[in-house]
């Protein structure tokens, strides 16, 4: 079978894999978050945390909660590193020093899981599983609580309450991540993936002709249950420095397909959840169709790129397999690369940095568009309707009318929300990579020159702003410059773009809905759809070519 076959029955069988899972997963979701009963374990978290489920709270108490929850997370992941010396299950390792756990904690609260660390060299035990795995569910738990309150703000009129938000967080831990995590930690396992509390093993001499030989240190861990809510939340922090390119965290094929299921899951089933909840699947159906529209293009885009054969050395390897593991091959790696950059997970099975010149702008443009196809979970989601605003708001100036999206108009207030929304990462990415440029230290830590050495510094800042957390692996930004401004751009790129939604749901939820007319935009209708797509690749086309023109196309162009 040629290679390129391989990958396109590989994105099919994912593509049918997701089909099936889609509407039980989003219809279940949709009764989780619409059901008035608490189960037997969340009324003791409630009381163990002191909160009433069941009192409504405006935009401004729920987003109170989100920050506060999310502030006892960075404060509490960035003590734990600081005295992991002292903790049982340290493996011997040190503290962590004080600007790296600072960016640490704010990578794993804020959904990014950047690592400027190697994890087999640096995190024990306890920091691993009491700190950064319990993250990797809450957060991506207040992801899904944020875009169901926006929900909420379509779905309800006439008032100012999108539900409480330590009901929601509760219920996607305890009812829909936990539950998925255990299913497919144990598909995880049974494929070779590691699960256990083992120390730091040496292991035996590698002799070969030209060597005398030497050792290596391998260590265990409870690999596979991070692994899975790794994909699953699309967080993407890896147990190993080498991430999902490690066959102790991904072994074989399977498990490579499996976790770029893991990766779309939710995304794409919390469509369906949308559909359900505003009373409608087919408005469910066009934002998975403008979803899976963008993936599928970029999933093309990205196997042309690497597959093409320019040069004897790329022909004689059947295309560009710098940086890719043989046994998941060019097209398990497209698939990987643009599935976790057009979500905001990050985990990487091969190193960006190696991808052909436009290989890796393709990387670097799927977090641009704001992770939105079908993006994190919940941030894809509220990403993605935030941009159905915009595109409705085109649509109503194009023929004069007042924009209405979901019986709710779209007035000035509900634009200046949505706008604020576009502008908080670009201005992140573009103001912090200026700045490490034109600084004269930030650019030691590039180990290219030229468009490629700026490919690295734009990639990182766009994606700890987008809340990805892969990395041009050439960048050492393991310092204090990069550890501290890294870690600002994940904070403020994920709790400032919340603050513009949940202001634009309780706006919208204390409108009386208007009914449907004649002229009204079906919004349901591939028409929409295709009005979406274009206002997003345009919105991000104007905001970021420059930038792009100055790196990756640069390369790519020049190769």
């Amino acid at each position: 079978m040629s290679p390129v076959l391989a990958g396109v029955l590989q994105m099919l069988a994912l593509m049918a894999a997701l089909a099936l899972a889609h509407a039980p997963l989003g219809t279940y979701m949709a009764r989780v978050y619409s059901s008035p009963r608490h189960l037997r374990v969340e009324k003791w978290i409630y009381k163990g945390i002191g909160a009433d489920p069941d009192t409504g709270m405006g935009w401004t108490a729920y987003l109170r909660g989100v920050l506060a929850f999310s502030f006892a997370g960075v404060l509490f992941l960035y003590l734990l590193q600081r005295l992991q010396g002292v903790l049982p299950g340290s493996l011997g390792f040190d503290s962590i020093d004080p600007d790296q756990a600072f960016n640490t904690a704010a990578s794993f609260v804020a959904n990014t899981n950047w690592q400027s660390y190697a994890g087999e060299q640096a995190m024990g035990h306890v920091v691993q599983t009491a700190g950064l795995a319990v993250q990797n569910f809450v957060s991506a738990a207040v992801g899904i609580a944020v875009a169901v309150a926006l929900v909420r703000g379509f779905a309800r009129s006439r008032t100012g309450e999108l539900g409480n938000f330590w009901a929601d967080l509760v219920r996607g831990v305890v009812r829909v991540l936990v539950p998925l995590a255990a299913v497919g930690a144990v598909v995880l396992v049974a494929c070779g993936v590691i699960q256990n509390f083992s120390g730091i093993h040496e292991v035996g001499q590698f002799l070969n002709e030209h060597s005398t030989g030497g050792s290596q240190q391998w260590n265990g861990g409870a690999v596979a249950s991070q692994e899975v809510i790794k994909e699953l939340g699309t967080n993407g922090g890896g147990y190993f420095n080498a991430n999902s390119a490690h066959p102790f965290e991904n072994p074989t094929p399977f498990t490579n397909l499996f976790e770029i299921f893991l990766i779309l899951l939710i995304p794409v089933a919390i469509t369906r959840t949308f559909g359900v909840m505003v009373g409608s699947v087919r408005q469910g159906y066009a934002i998975l169709a403008t979803m899976a529209a963008i993936w599928a293009g970029f999933v093309a885009l990205m196997m042309w790129t690497e597959f093409s054969h320019h040069g004897p050395a790329l022909q004689a390897a059947g295309g560009a397999m710098e940086g890719k593991e043989l046994r998941f091959g060019i097209g398990g790696s497209s698939l990987f690369a643009v599935s976790t950059t057009l979500t905001s997970t990050g985990a990487v099975d091969s190193f960006h940095s190696s991808f052909t010149g436009l290989g890796g702008g393709i990387t670097m443009l799927g977090m641009m568009l704001g992770e939105i196809a079908p993006g994190g979970v919940g941030s894809g989601l509220y990403g993605m309707l935030i941009m159905a605003v915009v595109a409705v708001f085109i649509a109503g100036l194009m023929v004069g009318r007042t924009p209405e999206y979901l019986g709710k108009k779209i007035g000035g207030r509900e634009i200046k929300f949505a706008a604020c929304y576009i502008l908080v990462t670009p201005t992140l990415v573009l103001a912090f990579t200026a700045a490490a440029m034109a600084l004269p230290t930030p650019g030691d830590s590039m180990t290219n020159t030229g468009a490629h050495g700026f490919s690295e510094i734009l990639y990182a800042y766009t994606s700890a702003s987008n809340n990805n957390g892969s990395a041009f692996a050439g960048l050492d930004a393991d310092t204090q410059w990069f550890n501290t401004t890294l870690g600002l751009a994940m904070l403020l790129g994920r709790f400032l773009p919340m603050v513009f939604v949940l202001a634009l749901a309780g706006s919208l939820a204390g409108q009386q809905p208007v009914p449907a007319t004649a002229g009204t935009l079906r919004t349901e209708k591939p028409l929409f759809t295709g009005l979406l797509v274009g206002a997003i690749l345009i919105i991000t086309g104007l905001t970021y070519f420059p930038a792009l023109a100055l790196g990756p196309l640069a390369e790519g162009l020049a190769a």
